[in-house]
This record gives structure tokens, C-alpha cells and sequence, in this order.
């Protein structure tokens, strides 16, 4: 029987259209990647998560080409470095990231965080800098080497102070979500903004799952904390990419056709 979960697609501003569920491959090892990403694609994913700083893009599109699928039918995502700052690097960034794929096109990409990774949380946001990554971004959409493109790790602050200059708004912000840790404030200025948000970690690089509370809820659907924790961020109108090595939990993420209740919506907002 077919998921219907891998059926749902959200609409980007462009018109085109984003598996709602996708498989994440931060922290896969190159060598490991292909096999993942062919495992997932044979499971039934159809939207692949990847970044220039997992250094797993090139493994990521060859599980593409060994599921012998046809390109258009996978969503591929990249992300420009953290630490590239210029319009010049994120031009050869970008340039890099097709030639090391293989890809004729990437389906979306991403400026990976508003602050290379070292300076992660200082005060210091990089605005003009981010500014002319974005630029280098909107010229790859309009030449066609990207077919959608977005931010991660984006606060309101980031957002707000990008488009001043930006021709094209952000049709993605990537970031952490997940019960215990949801920014309402920054979803809402995402949907506001005609943004898509999207949720990393949705199981919270594994912290949910010593949560009682969270293990009590699940229960009641009979459901494990894993599958709340994935259907919490989709019903919070997200796309979620959730990730693991394992056939069996690449399955379990994705069995999350249930509904949970405004109630234990609200309860798990709270947490």
C-alpha cells in the first residue's frame, strides 16, 4: 500500500511544488550517503536534504541515479556555506555544488546560516554580506541552475533586514523545530512573508526520545515519540526532514497519517 504522506506536497511561492516529508543526510558520511539516499528514494521519499558542509552532495545524487528515477521526480536541496560571505564565493559555490553532484539542477538552495558556524549566536548578523549571497542566489534561479531558493537558520531579525534589497523573496527558511523547541514568532513571520518554513531536527538530534511526557502522548495515538514528534512539525503546516541510516526508521518516520488533536497541538507549543 501506498504512504500517502509521501504524496503531500506544500506549494512555494514560485508555484512549484515541495514533498512536505524529506529525508535529511547531515551527519551521513560521504561513503554512506548513496546508500541512504537510494534506501530512502525505495521507501518512498521523494524530497533529499543535503548541504556543501555535509560534504555528502555528490552521495546524495548518485543514490538519485542509482534509484533509477527520473530527475524531475526526486526534490533535491542544497545549502551555500555557512562561512562563504561574497557574491563571489556563493557564485563558485554554487557553480561547485552542480559540478560535484552532477546535477543539472538543484531544486532549491539555501544560504546554509546567516553567520559562519564559528561566529554562530554572536551579535555580529552579517546583513550586507548576506545580502550579496542572496544575489548570487536570485542570478542561479533566474539563469535556471536552481529551481527554488531559501534560507536557513534565519531569525526575524535576518529576514526582515534581507529583504530590503531582495528581488526575490525567500520561498524556504530551514531551521530547528521540534516539540519542546518551536519559534511561533518565527513561523508566523515566515507564513506572513509567503515563506515556507521548514523544520530540521524535528526529533531534536534524538533528545525527544528520553521525554515522558512526550512518550505519554504518543501512546495514545500508539504511536512512537519518533512519529509524533515528525506529525507535530507537518501539522504545524511545515516541511520536515527528518533522517536515520536504518530502513525500518526511515519507514517510521514516515508512517505519520494521524491526526493530533488541537489539544495536544497546543500542549506541545507549550513544552
Amino acid at each position: 500500500m501506498v504512504n500517502r504522506i509521501f504524496e503531500k506536497a506544500l506549494t512555494l511561492a514560485n508555484g512549484r511544488r515541495i514533498p512536505q516529508l524529506g529525508f535529511g543526510t547531515y551527519c551521513i558520511p560521504e561513503e554512506q550517503t548513496a546508500e541512504a539516499v537510494n534506501a530512502a528514494i525505495e521507501t518512498g521519499y521523494r524530497h533529499i536534504d543535503t548541504a556543501q558542509a555535509y560534504g555528502n552532495e555528490h552521495g546524495a545524487a548518485e543514490g538519485l541515479r542509482r534509484s533509477g528515477l527520473k530527475r524531475e521526480e526526486i526534490f533535491v536541496t542544497s545549502k551555500v556555506m555557512a562561512e562563504y560571505k561574497s557574491y563571489g564565493q556563493a557564485v563558485d559555490s554554487i557553480r561547485e555544488s552542480l559540478r560535484v553532484s552532477g546535477l543539472e539542477y538543484f531544486d532549491l538552495m539555501l544560504i546554509h546560516c546567516p553567520q559562519p558556524w564559528d561566529e554562530y549566536g554572536s551579535e555580529y548578523r552579517y546583513p550586507e554580506e548576506n545580502r550579496a549571497v542572496w544575489k548570487a542566489l536570485e542570478e542561479a534561479y533566474e539563469a535556471g541552475k536552481v529551481r527554488a531558493i531559501g534560507i536557513s537558520n534565519f531569525s526575524v531579525w535576518d529576514i526582515d533586514s534581507l529583504l530590503q534589497t531582495a528581488k526575490v523573496v525567500p520561498m524556504v527558511n530551514q531551521f530547528a523545530c521540534f516539540a519542546g523547541y518551536t519559534d511561533l514568532e518565527l513561523i508566523k513571520k515566515c507564513f506572513d512573508c509567503g515563506i515556507l518554513p521548514e523544520a530540521h531536527s524535528p526529533l531534536g538530534h534524538g533528545d525527544v526520545f528520553g521525554n515522558g511526557r512526550l512518550k505519554e502522548i504518543a501512546d495514545r495515538y500508539g504511536v512512537t515519540v519518533a512519529q509524533l514528534c515528525v506529525r507535530y512539525t507537518l501539522q504545524l503546516g511545515m516541511i520536515s526532514i527528518p533522517k536515520s541510516l536504518r530502513r525500518e526508521r526511515m519507514a517510521e518516520n514516515a508512517d505519520v497519517d494521524f491526526v493530533i488533536s488541537e489539544e495536544d497541538m497546543d500542549l506541545l507549543k507549550r513544552m
